[in-house]
Formats: structure tokens, C-alpha cells, sequence
């Protein structure tokens, strides 16, 4: 359920807030000699401003490549190539925009809630398996539903909060 709630973090990095932030690029990959390469092993990255990413390709052969990629990603924006380094320029977000990305945030919790769903629907099975075959008792069993239960809930809770966090991130001017 751990990884559930990181993954959810991982996803919402993602999501552009108005801020240049290089985590905006981590599911970004791009062809070099023939394999899709994540674009943070191909490139240094940084943010020197709180409205720009520049990206410094290690290799200056990869430029086109990582430009091409970047423009045809879904992050929405567009790359400019000085030649020496890539800029993308972050523009201020309208309310339209906003209101999408807090969409997209909900449906990320959403993902990491049914995930955690599944994990407790595997442990509950998994009791219920124990109880069946005499391996616990029903109090037993009942017992470690709850628990069950109460673990799911206070993940569940955790994935609000986070959402809360983001949503607040999002809208904030």
C-alpha cells in the first residue's frame, strides 16, 4: 500500500503546477541509437529560474532526438534549441488549464485508491483461504479483516491528503 501512495506521488509530480519543476520530464523517453532512454540519463537538467527547464544533453548528437521527443510528449510544451542546450519555457497557467490538471490529479488518486482496493481485496482472500483450509480461527480471520480494513483506510485517507496537497498546488497562483 506504500508503493501505491508513491506511486500516486510519482505521478503527480508529473502534472505542472505553473513552477518549472525537472520532475515534469521523468516519464519522458527518447530514442538514442535504437532504445528508448529515459531523457534524465541522457541529459542534465535543471531549472534556473522558477519559469524554465533547461535541458544539457551529454551528447550534442542527441539534441534533435530529445527536442523531437519532448514535443511529442503530452506535457504541452514547447522546446526551444539554442544549439548548445534545450530551454522550455513554462507559461503561467489559466483557470481552463488549472481546472484539467486538478482532473488529472483526481484520476491519478483515483488509480492509487482502486490499487490499494486490490491489495485489500488480496489480503482478504488470502485470510479467508486460511480460515477455510483451518489454518486460523473465524475470530482470527475476523480479526485480521479489520485490520485489514483500518490499513486501507488510513492508506486511503493518506492518498486524500496527498491529492489535497496537489490540488492546492494546482490552483494556487
Amino acid at each position: 500500500m506504500k508503493k501505491a501512495i508513491d506511486a500516486v506521488r510519482r505521478d503527480f509530480n508529473t502534472i505542472r503546477t505553473g513552477r518549472a519543476n525537472s520532475s515534469l520530464l521523468d516519464k519522458i523517453t527518447v530514442e538514442y541509437y535504437g532504445t528508448e532512454t529515459p531523457l534524465k540519463q541522457l541529459a542534465n537538467i535543471s531549472t534556473p529560474d522558477s519559469t524554465t527547464i533547461q535541458i544539457q544533453p551529454y551528447d550534442r548528437s542527441a539534441m534533435n532526438s530529445i527536442e523531437k521527443a519532448i514535443s511529442l510528449s503530452d506535457i504541452g510544451l514547447t522546446p526551444n534549441n539554442d544549439g548548445q542546450s534545450i530551454r522550455l519555457n513554462i507559461p503561467p497557467l489559466t483557470s481552463d488549464r488549472r481546472k484539467e490538471l486538478v482532473k488529472l490529479a483526481a484520476k491519478y488518486a483515483e488509480a492509487g485508491k482502486v490499487s490499494i482496493r486490490n491489495i485489500r481485496r488480496d489480503g482478504v482472500d488470502a485470510v479467508k483461504k486460511q480460515e477455510k483450509d483451518k489454518e486460523i480461527s473465524e475470530d482470527q480471520a475476523r480479526d485480521t479483516q479489520e485490520k485489514i480494513q483500518k490499513l486501507t483506510d488510513k492508506y486511503i485517507a493518506e492518498v486524500e491528503k496527498v491529492l489535497a496537497e496537489k490540488e492546492k498546488d494546482i490552483t494556487t497562483v
